[in-house]
C-alpha cells in the first residue's frame, strides 16, 4: 500500500505558485509528487506523469523533448491546479548509463526503440502503476491527463484512475530530435502533430 510520507512546500524559480513536494512510503523508487492548489474548488486536477530525464531536464539535451515538456507541465499545473508526478525511471526505465549507450547507437542511425533492443533492453520498461498508487494516496481518482502518450492513459485506467480528459503537450521539435519524435509517433502511437 502506498501512503504519503511527507509534504513540504518548496518555492520554485519561474513558477508563481508554491507546490507541496510529497514523498511516499511503499513506492519502488524515490518518486515524488508536486501538488499545486486549484484556483477553482471542485475542478478535476490536471496531472502530468513525467519520467526523469537528467540529460534533457538538467543539461538541456536537444535529443529529446523532456525538458520543455517538464517546464510546460509546471507552468500549466501551477495555473490550473493539479499534480506533477515525477517518476524516477530514466531512459524509458533502462537507466542513465544505458541511455547514454542508446544515444550513441542513435547517432549511428537507430531510433530510440531499436537502440534499446540492440542493447538487449526493453524498448520501454516504464510502469505507471506507482503513479496510480500515488494519486490514490493523495485522494485523487479522477484526472485530466497532460500527455501525448496513450500508454500512460491505458496504464492509469488499468490501475483504477478515471481519465476525464486528455490534454496534449506541446510539440518541441528541433533539428536534433525529429527522428526521436517521429519514432514515438510511428512505433508508440504518440499523438504529436508536426
Amino acid at each position: 500500500m502506498v501512503t504519503v510520507r511527507q509534504r513540504v512546500d518548496i518555492p520554485l524559480q519561474d513558477v508563481p505558485v508554491t507546490p507541496d513536494f510529497v514523498s511516499f512510503e511503499g513506492v519502488l523508487k524515490e518518486h515524488i509528487a508536486l501538488v499545486f492548489p486549484s484556483p477553482v474548488a471542485g475542478t478535476t486536477p490536471l496531472v502530468r506523469v513525467h519520467s526523469e530525464c537528467i540529460t534533457g531536464e538538467v543539461f538541456g539535451s536537444q535529443l529529446c523533448d523532456c525538458g520543455p515538456q517538464l517546464r510546460e507541465a509546471l507552468a500549466l499545473i501551477a495555473r490550473q491546479g493539479g499534480v506533477l508526478l515525477y517518476l524516477r525511471q530514466e531512459g524509458r526505465g533502462i537507466g542513465l548509463y544505458a541511455k547514454l549507450q542508446a544515444y550513441s547507437l542513435q547517432k549511428q542511425g537507430l531510433d530510440t526503440f531499436e537502440a534499446n533492443r540492440h542493447l538487449n533492453l526493453p524498448e520501454d520498461s516504464r510502469s505507471f502503476e506507482d503513479a496510480a498508487k500515488m494519486l490514490d494516496a493523495l485522494g485523487i481518482n479522477k484526472i485530466r491527463l497532460l500527455t501525448n502518450n496513450p500508454d500512460k492513459q491505458a496504464q492509469l485506467e488499468q490501475y483504477g484512475i478515471e481519465i476525464e480528459d486528455i490534454v496534449p503537450t506541446g510539440v518541441y521539435l528541433n533539428p536534433h530530435n525529429r527522428r526521436y519524435l517521429e519514432a514515438k509517433v510511428k512505433l508508440r502511437d504518440h499523438k504529436i502533430a508536426f
